[in-house]
């Protein structure tokens, strides 16, 4: 197997490149790429690998740009530290998206959706939309969410949080430790980010079905749910969403 590393950290290239050759001893790295500029330029001369393995933010701007710009084909595993460009990366070749840090287990589990994919990926050019339909079908829920924690940026494993709210207009989360953390995202955004596993009870609350402890009448027309972590606000179900949410928590 031929591959392509696109990476503008020496060491982290170096890095990913020791663990595919551990995973896989019969990978062979054809070419370490590290800007926008040197991947246009590459794939404009060069024949194209059996796979790619993309970082998206590079020194000189995103490599969705080389994608969009060179005719390339080959499947693109995209590893990066952030999990906010997951959905433009499966609008390209994308079959996955690895957040750094990566481990050898997420770098392999990578591989091993590539094998179930790669004899779509030998199949005439026409039947691209087929593959993309499938990638879509497949395509993972973000693992992590990014949040700010004394000036710094750490991942939050999703399910790893119970509930989303929105508190004096800022954004927050609380896991099941009971850890409270603020976030720089729109409970619209995490909605789509979270998967079904997650549900819209109102505007301010978006709970994890694993959180929810029991749910009542609440003045004849709504419920109020109660979850498993303390919350300073009370989360409640309008009638008219309740048929969903019930439908929901028995999933």
């Amino acid at each position: 197997m031929k591959i392509v590393i696109i990476e503008d950290e020496k060491l982290t290239a170096q890095d990913l490149e020791l663990v595919l050759s551990e995973v896989n001893p019969a990978i062979e790295i054809i070419s370490i790429l590290s800007s926008v500029k040197q991947g246009k330029q590459y794939f404009q001369n060069q024949a194209e690998p059996d796979l790619i393995f993309s970082d998206i933010q590079l020194g000189d701007g995103l490599s969705f740009e080389i994608f969009e710009e060179t005719p390339v084909k080959s499947p693109i595993i995209f590893c990066t530290a952030y999990d906010e460009y997951a959905l433009q990366a499966f609008q390209q070749n994308g079959i996955d998206y690895v957040l750094k840090p990566f481990s050898a287990e997420a770098i392999r589990a990578a591989l091993d959706k590539y094998e179930r994919f790669s004899d779509l990926f030998s199949r005439p050019t026409d039947q691209l939309q087929e593959l993309r339909k499938l990638l879509e079908q497949n395509k993972p829920a973000t693992s992590s969410i990014l949040v700010y924690h004394r000036e710094k940026i750490i991942p939050i494993k999703i399910s790893d949080i119970a509930v989303f709210y929105i508190e004096n207009q800022l954004t927050h989360l609380i896991t099941f430790d009971e850890k409270t953390y603020y976030l720089n995202t729109s409970l619209d955004q995490l909605e789509k980010k979270c998967g079904p596993e997650f549900f819209r009870a109102n505007r301010q609350h978006l709970i994890n079905r694993q959180a929810v402890r029991e749910a009542s009448h609440h003045l004849s027309r709504k419920f109020t749910v109660k979850l498993q972590v303390p919350l300073p606000t009370s989360i409640t179900v309008s009638k008219e969403k309740l048929s969903e949410f019930l439908t929901w928590l028995e999933e």
